[in-house]
């Protein structure tokens, strides 16, 4: 019953709940993703530099970014990436999310830069559209890299974020999608 007298409870509300939180891209209670870095070192070795040992020959994978700020991101992807959404796509799709947030803050990192250096490095840019040199002048454009995820924001500040943008849009529209 509802809490309104004589009023019977519909049997559908439970039902209708399960679908709008379906739809509503909540996940099921604890769940959530298992990326590891050690994944991610296998899918995006570009975010790790590589060394040979001179005497035993054996190669070693350095993060680019310091392990504590990659695992940040890795553990940010498996809460945001929802396994059960994604299906088989899901392990990419991590490791593009991961990606994205480990180039963005490639971009505003520097190991011993001044204050200046890192604001300078944290502002936005887009794709050059025109460039002149006497007088200088630049100017950006981005609408034909972010045509059709346009929506996305800062998704489309790296080419990681836009695979990740135009999966989504994919997975969203399901069956609809023809090639």
């Amino acid at each position: 019953m509802y809490p309104f007298v004589g009023v019977p409870a519909n049997p559908m509300v439970p039902l209708f709940a399960e679908v709008r939180r379906v739809a509503a891209n909540i996940p099921a209670p604890g769940e959530q993703g298992d990326y590891t870095l050690a994944q991610f070192q296998q899918d995006f070795p570009e975010f790790f530099s590589r060394t040979v040992d001179t005497c035993s020959g054996e190669g070693n994978y350095k993060p680019l970014l310091p392990e504590s700020i990659m695992q940040m991101m890795i553990d940010s992807a498996n809460a945001s990436v929802i396994p059960s959404r994604w299906g088989q796509d899901w392990r990419l799709a991590a490791g593009l999310f991961t990606a994205h947030l480990c180039a963005l803050r490639m971009q505003t990192y520097a190991d011993g830069s001044t204050p200046a250096a890192t604001a300078g490095n944290a502002a936005n840019t887009g794709t050059v559209k025109t460039a002149t040199l006497g007088d200088t002048s630049l100017s950006y454009d981005n609408a034909a890299t972010n045509a059709g995820t346009e929506k996305w924001g800062a998704w489309n500040l790296t080419k990681y974020g836009t695979q990740l943008a135009t999966m989504a849009r994919m997975i969203g529209i399901a069956g609809m999608y023809a090639i």
